[in-house]
């Protein structure tokens, strides 16, 4: 009999959530682990998790993007028996839609509430490594531990996370053809401490590239070069909508905002600039999926939601 083996983090849709379940049931694996990223999409979490007893498992968090909204109910979704972690939470540098000291503030006190409802957390870090490490060095990593999603370091970095006793988990990142390192990384890491994740619906591994993808492509299975890939692909299809977002005073934009694609935050600044590009494609780790990122968008484009 082989490994079991689960989706430890993604992110289930909505509107497809009962079908890529299916699916995903179908591939052979043992459960997933749907991610809450605010107060909203981890009560949507618990609720697919109350659905789908023994397959679907949920976590309770407020990511470093929407950290400024502050924790709301986070607290009392702990308390659910279908929660089973605590995040997705962290440190995220890159775009910084909170700011430093708020990302840092929300991070802390997730931890906290991680050692109280004595929970392992997930954690998001994204140019901010040494932050992260210094936080959880001052605070302590909770009683279950704590894993670090999507792990894109070196060696030197991932040794210092495993010796601080932290799990790491690799996503569809190393099946890219620039992330040789990262497959060595990946090869490297003690078995015990290894974990992987779709993060669906992003990082659509190679050779999906391009498209949205299902909360499971297929199974990720060790390759003779120590690296990953995802077998039994299914047909990819875009795994949120943004007919559910406001539309906006201008004709171009009106028919993005209601269309049925999925578009990465570049390409659809890029749209709102030029108002001539119908999106294609959807390329990249950061997509658009969320009304507060596609307002402030708008609002950099001087447009009005009706």
């Amino acid at each position: 009999m082989g490994l079991p083996w689960c989706d430890h983090h993604c992110h289930l849709a909505d509107e497809t959530w009962e079908q890529d379940v299916v699916e995903a049931e179908g591939t052979g694996l043992c459960f997933v682990l749907d991610v809450g990223v605010d107060e909203v999409t981890s009560a949507a979490a618990v609720r697919r998790a109350e659905a789908r007893p023994g397959f679907v498992w949920a976590t309770a968090g407020v990511h470093p993007h929407e950290a400024s909204a502050g924790l709301g109910s986070i607290a009392e979704l702990l308390r659910h028996p279908r929660v089973v972690a605590v995040g997705e939470c962290g440190l995220d540098y890159h775009y910084e839609h909170s700011p430093r000291d708020v990302q840092r503030d929300v991070f802390c006190r997730q931890l906290e509430l991680a050692r109280s409802f004595r929970l392992p957390v997930v954690i998001h870090c994204r140019e901010a490594f040494e932050d992260t490490l210094a936080i959880l060095r001052e605070v302590g990593l909770p009683e279950r531990g704590a894993v670090l999603h999507c792990f894109t370091g070196d060696r030197s970095e991932a040794r210092r996370c495993l010796d601080l006793g932290l799990h790491l988990s690799f996503s569809g990142i190393v099946t890219f053809p620039s992330a040789g390192a990262l497959r060595e990384v990946a090869a490297w890491c003690p078995a015990e401490r290894l974990l992987v994740e779709t993060d669906s619906p992003y990082l659509t591994p190679v050779p999906l590239r391009g498209k949205a993808k299902h909360a499971v492509e297929g199974r990720p299975r060790r390759t003779r070069g120590g690296g990953s890939t995802w077998n039994r692909p299914r047909r990819a299809r875009p795994a949120h909508h943004l007919q559910r977002v406001p539309a906006v005073r201008h004709p171009a934009p009106l028919f993005l905002w209601r269309c049925d694609l999925t578009v990465t935050y570049t390409e659809l600044r890029r749209l709102l600039d030029r108002y001539s590009i119908r999106p294609r494609k959807a390329l990249g780790q950061h997509f658009v999926v969320d009304p507060n990122t596609i307002r402030r968008i708008v609002e950099l484009a001087d447009l009005s939601p009706v």
